[in-house]
């Protein structure tokens, strides 16, 4: 039987933006299930893999979240403002190195140990994106600054601790939106890290 990769053969790939990430028309040939080839051209977004994660407290029964404006949802709905995890690109470090890094920058809270839950190809449609996604615990001794993000980098972010049930009820509501934080929320409660009482 052939395997997929044999099945799909790169023609060319021509560079049509290289600004804030790469993004590329790609055209290739493609061996249909009948065995005919069909020529296709995509689109791929390359902006690198990327890590987030889900900042709990058990005691306190809160997590970590950022609201940020994310200029995409802005063009698409007009709210601009999405209510998410801590997360960010790799930039070629370790998953989970990089995503303690961006936790801190971007919640203020420095933590050492994460669990890794499970990847995902965020929009494999168009983006080249994986992201790893990660739980660790907190706890208020743990918070070295105000977070926020990084200016140079146009973050200006709000941090906001709430009760679990309550960022829960607000997912199912459809006040949080970010799926890398619906599937983090849903993991957290699937595997009983947190109670779901506000």
């Amino acid at each position: 039987m052939t395997s997929l990769n044999d099945r799909v053969r790169i023609v060319s790939a021509e560079i049509l933006s290289d600004d804030w990430y790469l993004l590329k028309k790609y055209t290739f040939d493609f061996q249909r299930h009948d065995g005919t080839w069909q020529r296709l051209s995509r689109e791929a977004y390359d902006h690198g893999d990327g890590a987030a994660v889900l900042l709990y407290n058990r005691q306190k029964q809160t997590i970590i979240l950022t609201r940020q404006f994310r200029l995409p949802v802005f063009i698409n709905s007009g709210d601009g403002v999405l209510t998410e995890v801590a997360a960010g690109l790799l930039d070629g470090e370790d998953p989970a190195r990089r995503v303690c890094k961006e936790a801190e920058e971007e919640t203020g809270y420095r933590i050492s140990h994460v669990k890794k839950v499970f990847e995902a190809w965020m929009s494999p449609g168009c983006v080249t994106e994986k992201l790893h996604l990660f739980v660790a615990e907190y706890q208020d001794e743990d918070k070295q600054s105000s977070g926020g993000g990084l200016e140079e980098e146009g973050e200006d972010l709000e941090v906001l601790e709430i009760p679990f049930g309550q960022a829960f009820q607000a997912m199912q509501r459809g006040e949080i939106q970010d799926a890398k934080t619906i599937m983090l929320l849903q993991y957290a409660a699937l595997n009983q890290l947190m109670p779901l009482s506000v």
